[in-house]
């Protein structure tokens, strides 16, 4: 059988990250989370996903401006950004990334 896809979800709002978890579980996916840049990184480093939903605004700073820490950890990652409101995107040389703003519905996310 081969290995499950990895996701893990950087977000602090818990019940978003239970419904993701929840539906991407069904579509036989393992899925991780964490509420913090900070355990969300060690998240990272410890399972490597292959795909990584990142929010902006969380309790310890500016999730999209470590984008390229969390790339150095995984290159291939397939990434894709989440806010509430549309901020100024982050400029990533040659990686190529989704935005979802919130609220986020079950059809944005049939795109995996």
């Amino acid at each position: 059988m081969a290995n499950k896809k990895k996701i893990l979800i950087i977000d602090d709002e818990a019940d978003l990250c239970l419904l993701m978890k929840s539906y991407f579980v069904k579509k036989n996916y393992d899925v991780y989370s964490a509420a913090t840049l900070q355990e969300g990184f060690a998240e990272m480093q410890l399972i490597h996903p292959d795909i990584l939903f990142l929010d902006n605004n969380l309790p310890d700073g500016i999730g999209w401006s470590k984008v390229e820490s969390f790339l150095h950890v995984n290159p291939s990652l397939r990434l894709f950004l989440m806010s509430g409101y549309p901020p100024t995107f982050p400029n990533i040389p040659g990686f190529s990334y989704e935005v979802l703003i919130k609220p986020i519905s079950f059809a944005d996310l049939d795109t995996l």
